[in-house]
């Protein structure tokens, strides 16, 4: 049928460049990368520790903090800007984000002008869209409407980036108990029914079209009401739907590093493990919102920056170790003989580096340590120090003036084109 076709056709792996051209994600398999999510209300201020509406400054900030992050390896706007024209607030969020980092990027927009506004940006990054489509940085999105609503604005953007040989990423959102069924095998059926006429599109469009499924899939609270990011329904139906793009060899969207928490606590820090590490352990391919927290309601760059030390610790953990003549070490233990030790050991010496994984920010020393040389600190302090720091001190990889120069003309012609909507659509009412 026609559902198989588009399967088939659908390719199994798609290769995400950064922004100098060179690869960085081979979406596809089991590999998986991290980075935030998008769109949050709300932003933790990092100094005052409340929470506020966001501005481009912090879409900057959260950029430039992802490209100093090893283990962030693709960039979302973790907050809607509110300081500019707000029907251009994604496009805004684009120039912020891809002037202050080379990691690739993922993001939305809320109609096809934004949609071209984004491209047309992307490709001056590039040096035209014949290089953007050569070697993509840029990830579209787009969402279904559970349950099983696809608006013409959804479908337009799978069309737009076949049309274009861009990937994307198309999606639902789903609700078990709210927009789909209260059974999570009923809600991973849905959600996946709802991406899959993304996917027919984009192989009608072009064969071939590099498309990602998956998704956000959790838990209504049927107490609180919220959208649980860290029930632990929530990372089942997570590696659910991976295990079900993986028998049909498509790329997958999870979701991970959030939580329902407001700050940076123990809850927070809890939520977010489990999931990094179900999201890895499943093979999910692309893992967004790290960085969420109230639920998704605030983006938090502490958040983030914790989430990067727990990613390093998963994937130690998922890459487990090498067994064979030199690791066994038998030569080593006969050596040491009973009662010796390995401390000393040039064995140990060429090796622990590369054995052992190392924490920022989790504290290992000696309680008499711990209190007098490091100041007491917990982890949540250590974190917030760090985050500072490289909000304050660390130099982003900005674009040159002349792409500047070019970004700034593509929102120019996007404030004007706007600006006569609204007077057309004003005057239409009076």
């Amino acid at each position: 049928g026609l559902t198989e076709w588009a399967v088939r056709t659908a390719p199994s792996q798609i290769i995400i460049y950064n922004r100098e051209g060179n690869k960085a994600m081979e979406v596809g398999g089991n590999n998986t990368y991290f980075g935030p999510g998008p769109t949050n209300t709300y932003h933790m201020d990092i100094y005052k520790e409340e929470r506020r509406k966001p501005i481009t400054k912090d879409n900057e900030n959260v950029a430039k903090v992802c490209d100093y992050l090893k283990n962030i390896d693709f960039v979302m706007d973790l907050g809607t800007p509110r300081d500019v024209t707000p029907i251009l607030s994604d496009v805004y969020a684009f120039k912020a984000m891809v002037n202050n980092t080379k990691k690739p990027i993922v993001h939305w927009g809320f109609d096809m002008d934004q949609y071209n506004d984004i491209v047309e940006i992307a490709a001056a990054v590039a040096g035209g869209l014949e290089e953007l489509q050569k070697r993509p940085f840029l990830a579209l999105y787009s969402e279904s409407s559970p349950p099983l609503v696809h608006s013409a604005e959804a479908i337009n953007k799978a069309i737009f980036a076949a049309k274009k040989r861009l990937p994307i990423i198309y999606t639902p959102c789903v609700i078990s108990g709210a927009t789909s069924p209260a059974t999570l095998a009923g809600t991973i059926a849905q959600g996946l029914a709802e991406s899959l006429p993304g996917v027919i599109v984009s192989q009608l469009i072009k064969e071939g079209s590099p498309i990602i499924i998956g998704g956000v899939y959790g838990i209504m609270d049927m107490k609180t009401t919220i959208y649980s990011y860290g029930s632990p329904e929530f990372q089942a139906l997570q590696a659910g739907v991976a295990e079900v793009a993986h028998y049909m060899k498509m790329p997958v969207f999870g979701t991970a590093g959030c939580t329902d928490s407001h700050i940076l606590d123990a809850q927070a820090a809890a939520e977010s493990a489990m999931s990094i590490l179900m999201a890895a352990s499943s093979g999910a391919n692309i893992v967004h919102d790290v960085g969420y927290t109230a639920a998704g309601a605030t983006g938090s760059l502490f958040q983030l920056v914790m989430g990067d030390e727990i990613i390093g610790m998963v994937r130690r953990i998922i890459n487990g170790f090498k067994v064979d003549e030199y690791t066994l070490a038998v030569d080593e233990v006969v050596k040491a003989k009973p009662g010796g030790e390995h401390i000393t050991s040039m064995h140990t010496y060429k090796n622990f580096k590369d054995e052992t994984w190392f924490p920022n920010f989790m504290d290992r020393w000696r309680y008499s340590e711990w209190k007098t040389m490091k100041g007491a600190k917990s982890m949540g302090d250590k974190i917030k120090e760090k985050t500072r720091e490289i909000v304050e001190n660390y130099e982003a990889p900005h674009l040159s003036e002349k792409v500047l120069k070019d970004i700034d003309s593509i929102l120019q012609k996007a404030e004007e084109r706007e600006a006569k909507k609204y007077e057309k659509t004003h005057k239409k009412k009076k």
